[in-house]
């Protein structure tokens, strides 16, 4: 008989159980901001060997691979991209020299509090939002050494700016986040845009051209009390470098291509099944966070053939299309 992986055991008996829930925005306005989850209500004296209750737990997609996650009066940001420039990406006219002009009051009404940022890579869609967001709240960003650097040309302080590299752990008490060295997805003709790293900080960025990839990662948190999610903002990833993270929900970005060979196949076996597969990065995110989300025709249908993918290799994992600032509870 072949050996028992209790854990796996374990993770696939609850899922029968697991249920995700879905509530609203405290605004009619599908395009009003995401609230903050409300802060848990002061506890009272426990019991001397009492379990601790875990604190209550929301994920807002902010469009791209933008999440807010509260932790009951903590705030975690990944990717956060609010400003949703236009550089006719969709449009079939492609400026790389689009101007990068924060939108502060789009950014102000979404971001009343952070502790700690995660950034995937630095591509403008990702990257152009963080450093505001980190003068605004006093956040600690956490990204690879091109972020560092970057953050260091925004005149962020260095004591703000954590470079990561894979493989760290990092304990944050209500959570920890493991950071997973990964890959950019490519396009047809196998290039990645704006390729490049920065190993010393440069002049200020002033168009897109000016934030390059700078190496890409993905990130779990685990919640404690909650929930494992795997979070990535590129359609690549190194499957070794996975192994054993098992995480309950991944939000898996959609791919831009089909040159990475079995991308959805491959990347369910590397997270061994999870119970809940959320796409990003399908939106036009250079229009208005409105509800539903605008997704280009060429994208609904690579968006269609993501889900179908995920239900043939992955059967028992439910998929969930997000749809903008909704608070999601895993």
């Amino acid at each position: 008989m072949p050996s028992l992986d209790r854990r796996r055991f374990l993770r696939d008996a609850a899922a029968s159980t697991a249920l995700v829930t879905a509530g609203g925005l405290a605004s009619t306005s599908f395009g009003a901001p995401a609230q903050a989850a409300p802060a848990a209500p002061a506890a009272a004296a426990m019991p001397a060997g009492a379990a601790r209750r875990p604190a209550p737990v929301s994920f807002r997609w902010w469009g791209t691979a933008g999440w807010r996650v509260d932790i009951g009066t903590r705030t975690v940001l990944v990717d956060p991209f609010l400003s949703r420039i236009d550089t006719g990406l969709f449009k079939a006219a492609f400026k790389e020299t689009t101007p990068l002009e924060v939108n502060t009051a789009v950014v102000d009404s979404y971001v009343d509090r952070a502790e700690t940022v995660l950034v995937t890579h630095t591509h403008w869609d990702h990257f152009m939002d963080v450093p505001y967001i980190a003068g605004r709240t006093g956040a600690r960003v956490f990204g690879t050494l091109t972020a560092y650097h970057l953050g260091l040309a925004y005149e962020v302080p260095s004591g703000q700016l954590s470079a990561v590299k894979g493989g760290e752990v990092l304990d944050f008490g209500d959570y920890t986040v493991e950071v997973v060295a990964s890959l950019h997805s490519r396009n047809v003709s196998y290039s990645v845009a704006f390729p490049g790293v920065r190993v010393n900080p440069p002049a200020k960025p002033a168009t897109i051209a000016d934030l390059p990839e700078g190496d890409t990662l993905n990130y779990v948190l685990r919640v404690a009390g909650g929930p494992t999610v795997f979070f990535m903002g590129a359609s690549d990833f190194v499957a070794r470098n996975l192994a054993g993270i098992a995480p309950d929900v991944a939000m898996v970005a959609l791919n831009s291509s089909t040159v990475t060979a079995d991308y959805v196949a491959r990347l369910m076996a590397a997270l061994e099944h999870p119970k809940v597969v959320v796409p990003v990065h399908f939106d036009n995110f250079e229009t208005e966070l409105r509800n539903p989300p605008t997704v280009a025709p060429s994208d609904r249908t690579r968006l269609d053939q993501l889900i179908a993918a995920v239900r043939e290799s992955s059967p028992r994992s439910r998929v969930l299309v997000p749809e903008y600032g909704t608070a999601y509870h895993f």
